[in-house]
């Protein structure tokens, strides 16, 4: 697997980057719109945050109509953060937090089933 790029994102970026994830391109004026209805921001906040994901490389800036294009994959993001959290909680080990996480769940059995299918698609 290829080294994840090293962009973290708060929620409030992720909030924009939903929007990319979901429409492929917008403008930066209905992104703020669109914000400002769901999240309150008012337009100067969106565009900063815009810009700073733009600066961080996630989105890419189209001209004309500073139209907007994420430039990360929602994958990338989450397999970024999942490793964040992994390495924060649980000293980057996955069975720690696989053991710690399913010992307080009450899995169905189609969910045993699915995880023991892809424990078995696993290579040694």
């Amino acid at each position: 697997m290829s080294a994840l790029p090293d962009i973290r994102l708060h929620e409030g970026e992720l909030n924009i980057m939903e929007l990319l994830w979901s429409n492929k391109a917008l403008a930066a004026k209905d992104i703020s719109k669109i914000i400002k209805e769901y999240v309150g921001w008012e337009k100067n906040t969106t565009y900063t945050v815009i810009n700073r994901l733009i600066q961080k490389g996630a989105i890419k800036r189209e001209e004309p109509g500073f139209i907007c294009r994420a430039a990360i994959s929602k994958r990338t993001v989450q397999a970024i953060e999942t490793k964040a959290l992994l390495d924060k909680l649980y000293n980057g080990s996955l069975s720690n937090f696989l053991t710690e996480y399913l010992k307080n769940q009450r899995l169905t059995k189609v969910e045993i089933l699915e995880l023991q299918r892809i424990l078995g698609e696993q290579r040694l």
